[in-house]
């Protein structure tokens, strides 16, 4: 087993969540008391008009009733709503923020956090947050590295305006790549990594010389994690929930095994991460060439040359023609392909068909096998949640829970009509449902709770890098 003590993707020597906000009630209650919403105030000082006498001697009552209550063997959650909102009004709390950007493979995202860290205890409650996001992806511009790092530019104006401008210097920014990068040839990723540090160094933020790079699919995995159990409620629990991202190029799979007896099956994968002073042991993976857009090229590109850029498929319905797709920089034309089951009349997908060249293509990437994941509740997001919602599988407000069935039978009905707007809907319904039943080994009654937010907060691994850097590093956490 891998036990986590350097982590240099994301600036931080060591996975420290361990002095985090975490509340130890239900799910509904614990998300709701763990921090506060993101449309709520918060001050940094000021102390809403109370004489300095008054306040320092509230402070003082607060504390010897909280001491009397330590010494007689009960326990006070200094994190409260109240309490956090009173140490802000009296001024026993600051301001602290980060900003991370995720360069993804089809679109760059900046989420700026917002926090209050207690003077009491020094620990973090999430306050607010920024998300924007520009497409296409930081990989798109591979041979134009200042056209990519002016996409960067124009997310990092939106955190300027976010964030108040003496609080630049003390707020930590980094941009973490993710499955775009590490598919593009090493020369041409390394020129758009170094056309943005240029950038951050004009930044006026605090910016770190590792603060800018590819990140490792293991720390994409473990933060994401973190955000999804945080945000639940869940960390301090037995029973975290996994976490399910499926990005463009790469998909992660991260859970803590619930039976110690399973920790040496995944011992290379398995990773000791600290939470709430104690280590939960986390299996991750991140499985490269098994995103969305990953598995449309290896699917559509099937039979081709591999200089070919005019495609058919057999995933696709043959009413489409010469459709534009761009995939790593380059523009393809896809097309549906004739069969004897289609006729002019009824142009389907013949979906057996796909969902066996599906198989051959998911199959052997899906490697270790998470045999285990079936025994958790699932959360899944990111590709997991805009396929559902675009196919009407669920509110896209609301989210929902859904089956692994669901997404077979939305597939077979979708394959089943001709649907010039979504063209290629067919295809990436039937890859979600073969890499979550065939590849993952989830049952077909399984059922997947599917979130884009949770109580206003996107589910980013984002949130776990952030919040792993203001704990762990001594510049900002003293």
């Amino acid at each position: 087993m891998k036990t986590v003590l350097g982590l240099t993707p994301c600036l931080i020597q060591r996975y420290q969540f361990s002095k985090i906000f975490l509340s130890s009630g239900d799910d509904k209650t614990a998300s709701g008391s763990r921090r506060k919403s993101p449309n709520s105030s918060t001050g940094s000082g000021g102390g809403g008009g109370l004489p300095k006498g008054l306040k320092l001697s509230f402070f003082c009552l607060i504390i010897s009733v909280c001491l009397l209550l330590v010494v007689f063997g009960l326990y006070i959650d200094t994190t409260s709503p109240f309490l956090v909102q009173l140490a802000s009004k009296l001024g026993y709390s600051k301001n602290q923020y980060a900003v991370i950007i995720d360069a993804g493979s089809t679109g760059s995202r900046v989420l700026a956090y917002k926090f209050d860290r207690s003077f009491i205890d020094n620990k973090l409650v999430l306050s607010d947050e920024l998300f924007k996001e520009r497409k296409p992806g930081l990989s798109s511009f591979a041979d134009a590295p200042e056209k990519g790092a002016h996409s960067i530019k124009l997310l990092l104006d939106e955190a300027k305006a976010f964030i108040p401008k003496d609080k630049w210097a003390s707020t930590p920014l980094v941009l973490k790549a993710t499955a775009g990068l590490r598919l593009l040839p090493h020369s041409k990723a390394e020129n758009l990594l170094n056309a943005v540090r240029d950038l951050f160094t004009k930044s006026e933020f605090s910016v770190d010389l590792d603060a800018v790079e590819i990140m490792d699919g293991t720390d994409e995995g473990i933060f994401s994690w973190f955000t999804v159990n945080f945000l639940l409620g869940r960390l301090s629990k037995s029973n975290q929930a996994a976490a399910l991202d499926l990005g463009g190029g790469s998909t992660q799979v991260t859970f803590s095994p619930t039976d110690p007896e399973q920790v040496p099956v995944y011992e290379k994968y398995m990773h000791e991460v600290n939470t709430l002073n104690q280590k939960t042991n986390v299996f991750t993976h991140s499985y490269l060439g098994l995103g969305l857009m990953a598995a449309r090229h290896a699917v559509f590109t099937k039979g081709s040359h591999s200089e070919a850029t005019n495609l058919e498929s057999i995933c696709v319905n043959p009413i489409i023609s010469n459709r534009t797709w761009l995939y790593s920089n380059v523009e393809y034309k896809i097309s549906g392909k004739d069969h004897a089951k289609s006729t002019q009349e009824n142009p389907i997908v013949d979906f057996e068909a796909c969902l066996d060249l599906v198989k051959s293509k998911v199959m052997p990437l899906v490697k270790p096998k998470p045999f285990t994941l079936k025994q958790h509740t699932i959360a899944a997001f990111s590709y997991y949640f805009e396929r559902a919602t675009e196919s009407g599988l669920i509110d896209p407000f609301e989210g929902g829970e859904i089956t692994v069935e669901a997404y077979r039978k939305k597939a077979q009905s979708v394959c089943a009509i001709p649907n010039d707007e979504q063209p290629f809907m067919c295809f990436d319904l039937t890859y979600i449902s073969v890499l979550l039943h065939e590849g993952f080994g989830l049952g077909e009654g399984k059922k997947i709770k599917l979130y884009k937010k949770i109580d206003g907060h996107e589910i980013s691994w984002a949130l776990g890098c952030a919040y792993n850097i203001l704990m762990s590093d001594d510049k900002f956490n003293s």
